[in-house]
C-alpha cells in the first residue's frame, strides 16, 4: 500500500538544487517504477514517465503532460577565509531564515555545518536593527581551516539539511516541500491510475530548474508536445503577515489557478470531474504571471492548453515549509479522475470558438 507520508519524507530530506537534480531524480525513478511502461530524459535532466493509455480510435493516442518540479532553492560557496565559508544564493533562499540552520557542505564529501554570524554583543546598536546580508553570513564545518581547503572549493553547494517534522493533525513541515509535495502528488495520481482505464498516454515529468527560470518544463514541452498539460505547484496559505487575498487554505483541497496563464474550459472540467467526486477545490485568483512551469508550459510550440494545480503552504522558500497531507492526497487523485475522464473529443471541446458578431467589445460613443 502507498504510504504518502513516507513517500514525501524521502523527497524532501534529499539534496538536490537547482541545476544539480540527479539524486532527486533517481528516487522518483525508483518510485515511478512500475507505475510507469517506460522513462526517458531529456537533455537539461528532467524525468519523464510515460504511462500509456488503453487503445483507442484515434492513432496515436492524446498525451497529457504533468509537470512538477524536483529542484530546491540552496546556496554555493562564494568564499574560503580561515576555515569559515562564505555563500552565495542559488534562486530564492531567504537570508533572514539562514541564520543557526543545519546544512549540508556538498565537497569532496559532505560536511554538516551550521549558518553563523557576528554574536549580538559584538554588534553596533545600527547593525542589531537588521537582519545579516548573505554576505556577512558564514559556515562553520567546525575543521581547521587547512582542511577545510583540501575539502571545499568555491562553488561547491550548500543546502539546508533538516528533517521533516510531523505537526499536528496531517501536516508536516520540512525544506523543499516547494515542490515535492507536488511530486508526491503525483506520484499518488500514478498509483491510482493503477485501478483506473484512461485512454489518453500520461506524461508524468519531474522538471529541473523551475526555480532558476522554469527552464526544465520548457524543454520538456518541447519534447513531448503534449495536447494539453497541467503544471503542479505551491501556494500561499494564510499565516501572519500573509494578505489572505493571495491565499488557500491549508486542509481545504488543492487549489487551481484562474487567469490569462490557464485555459479557461480547462479550468472548468477540472472544477466539474472535482464536484462529480466530492473533492474540496479552492480557486486561486492570479491575474499575471503564475511563476510556475505553466508559465512556461503554455507558450510552448504553437501554445498548449494549460492549467495549474496547487498545495497551499506555509513559510515558502524557507527550512520550515509546511502543508497539509490531505491536500496532497486530494490532488493526486483529482489528476487520476481527470486523466480517466479524458476521451477522444475532449479536445474539441475545449476548442476556442470565437463569435465574430458577439466577440466585439461595445465602444461608448
Amino acid at each position: 500500500m502507498f504510504d504518502l507520508k513516507n513517500h514525501l519524507k524521502t523527497l524532501v530530506e534529499a539534496h538536490a538544487p537547482s541545476g544539480h537534480e540527479a539524486p532527486l531524480q533517481a528516487i522518483v525513478r525508483e518510485a515511478w517504477t512500475g507505475l510507469v511502461d517506460r522513462f526517458e530524459t531529456d537533455k537539461l535532466g528532467s524525468l519523464i514517465s510515460i504511462k500509456n493509455g488503453t487503445p483507442a480510435k484515434d492513432s496515436p493516442r492524446r498525451k497529457i503532460m504533468l509537470a512538477a518540479h524536483v529542484d530546491e532553492i540552496g546556496m554555493m560557496v562564494r568564499d574560503i577565509v580561515d576555515g569559515f565559508i562564505y555563500v552565495h544564493r542559488i534562486s530564492g533562499v531567504d537570508n533572514r531564515v539562514m541564520l543557526a540552520q543545519p546544512v549540508l557542505v556538498h565537497g569532496k564529501r559532505a560536511l554538516p555545518g551550521i549558518v553563523a554570524a557576528v554574536p549580538p554583543h559584538l554588534l553596533t546598536e545600527e547593525m542589531r536593527k537588521k537582519y545579516p546580508s548573505f554576505d556577512e553570513l558564514v559556515v562553520d564545518v567546525g575543521l581547521p581551516a587547512d582542511e577545510v581547503n583540501q575539502l571545499v572549493q568555491i562553488g561547491d553547494l550548500i543546502t539546508v539539511d533538516v528533517p521533516m517534522m510531523e505537526l499536528m493533525g496531517k501536516r508536516v513541515a520540512g525544506k523543499a516541500m516547494d515542490d515535492r509535495a507536488c511530486v508526491a502528488a503525483v506520484t499518488a495520481c500514478l498509483h491510482h491510475l493503477q485501478t483506473m482505464k484512461h485512454v489518453w498516454d500520461v506524461y508524468a515529468v519531474a522538471t529541473v530548474q523551475e526555480e532558476t527560470g522554469l527552464r526544465g518544463a520548457a524543454v520538456s514541452a518541447h519534447l513531448i508536445q503534449p495536447d494539453v498539460a497541467i503544471a503542479l505547484d505551491v501556494t500561499f496559505a494564510p499565516q501572519p503577515g500573509v494578505n489572505n487575498d493571495v491565499t488557500n487554505e491549508m486542509g481545504g483541497g488543492p487549489g487551481i489557478g484562474i487567469g490569462p496563464n490557464f485555459h479557461p474550459k480547462l479550468f472548468d472540467r477540472i472544477k466539474e470531474v472535482a464536484q462529480a467526486n466530492e473533492i474540496k477545490i479552492q480557486n486561486d485568483i492570479i491575474p499575471g504571471a503564475s511563476g510556475t512551469d505553466a508559465w512556461t508550459i503554455q507558450v510552448a510550440l504553437e501554445g498548449i492548453p494549460t492549467a495549474l494545480l496547487e498545495i497551499p503552504l506555509r513559510s515558502m522558500h524557507s527550512p520550515v515549509e509546511t502543508i497539509d497531507l490531505r491536500d496532497v492526497e486530494r490532488c493526486g487523485r483529482l489528476l487520476a479522475l481527470f486523466i480517466a475522464s479524458l476521451d477522444a473529443e475532449f479536445l474539441a471541446a475545449i476548442e476556442w470558438k470565437v463569435d465574430s458578431e458577439k466577440s466585439k467589445l461595445e465602444v461608448p460613443s
